[in-house]
């Protein structure tokens, strides 16, 4: 029984710009000095609240509403009788999914002739429609598989897309990687692990750029590769690993099959971190001495779909 309606936002672009520089009139002044359009800030903003006020009406149910902002989600304590909805883009639901648990997540597209929203089944109007059918459990839900890493001392990190395990900067990643009895050094701009909902996100722009260099070479050019959202196995890729007389380059790239894992040691005195869905923010540090195991997750994202 749901008890309450927890509604997810995020701050718009012209919303960051403000708190950026005190002002609209400043922000406005920066964005058109830098030869943008304000106007379409603008529009994204009204369009953006206006789809929040459409959404709060309409969701007037005999229940509470809660709204919090993205920001927030890390830290905030979802309950089982909590209800999600979030409002935003793709990544505002990827970054929710990983902190409810099993609640079932409706999600919302603001602006759909801005946002494909391939998570976003919903529009505003069909809200209060997706809503009535999760409290009547009626709904149909999608499970998707989520990624999960674990360090040796205890500490966890979800992914809905992809986790990357390398180095803060731009300077080389080093650490020790094994996968089953294979296990070698590696010095390389780090290491992308993605789900299936991940496949057509960072990982295909790996594979776009992989596909670029066969054509150069003359070869034939690599497929983009796609997994459903179900799909219990991961795939991992290795960014430009370098070969050198301490570094090698034979584990790049692989397939983790459901259970399987892939561990990584860190060779890094600082500056090493893990992240998941491009959320540099919420890390976990990765330095000289912490390994770090990845595997399919237990715990499943829920999704309403239609």
């Amino acid at each position: 029984m749901y008890k309450k309606l927890v509604i997810v936002t995020r701050k718009t672009r012209l919303q960051e710009l403000i708190e950026r520089f005190n002002t609209r009139s400043q922000a406005k002044f920066y964005i058109e000095h830098a030869g943008g359009q304000f106007e379409d800030y603008e529009r994204e903003d009204n369009a953006y609240h206006s789809s929040l006020e459409m959404l709060r009406r309409s969701l007037e149910f005999e229940m509470p509403q809660q709204l919090i902002d993205r920001s927030l989600v890390p830290t905030f304590q979802f309950q089982k009788e909590d209800l999600v909805v979030t409002l935003g883009q793709d990544g505002l639901v990827a970054n929710t999914a990983k902190y409810v648990m099993a609640q079932p997540i409706v999600a919302i597209n603001p602006e759909p002739a801005r946002f494909d929203g391939v998570l976003l089944p919903f529009l505003p109007n069909q809200a209060r429609s997706a809503v009535g059918k999760v409290i009547e459990a009626k709904a149909k839900i999608r499970e998707v598989t989520l990624a999960e890493i674990k360090l040796h001392d205890g500490q966890r990190l979800l992914a809905f897309n992809d986790l990357f395990i390398g180095a803060r900067s731009h300077v080389s990643a080093q650490y020790l990687i094994r996968c089953g009895k294979a296990a070698e050094v590696h010095s390389s701009s780090g290491v992308l692990v993605s789900t299936g909902a991940g496949s057509t996100g960072w990982l295909s722009s790996i594979f776009n750029m992989a596909s670029g260099v066969a054509r150069f070479r003359g070869a034939t050019a690599i497929e983009p590769f796609r997994m459903p959202w179900e799909d219990r196995r991961l795939i991992y890729v290795v960014r430009e690993p370098f070969v050198s007389r301490h570094s090698q380059a034979t584990i790049v790239t692989g397939m983790l099959e459901s259970g399987q894992e892939l561990v990584l040691e860190s060779l890094m005195p600082s500056g090493g971190v893990v992240f998941s869905d491009g959320m540099e923010a919420d890390y976990l540090q990765f330095n000289s001495g912490a390994i770090a195991a990845v595997r399919a997750a237990e715990q499943r994202a829920r999704l309403v779909v239609q």
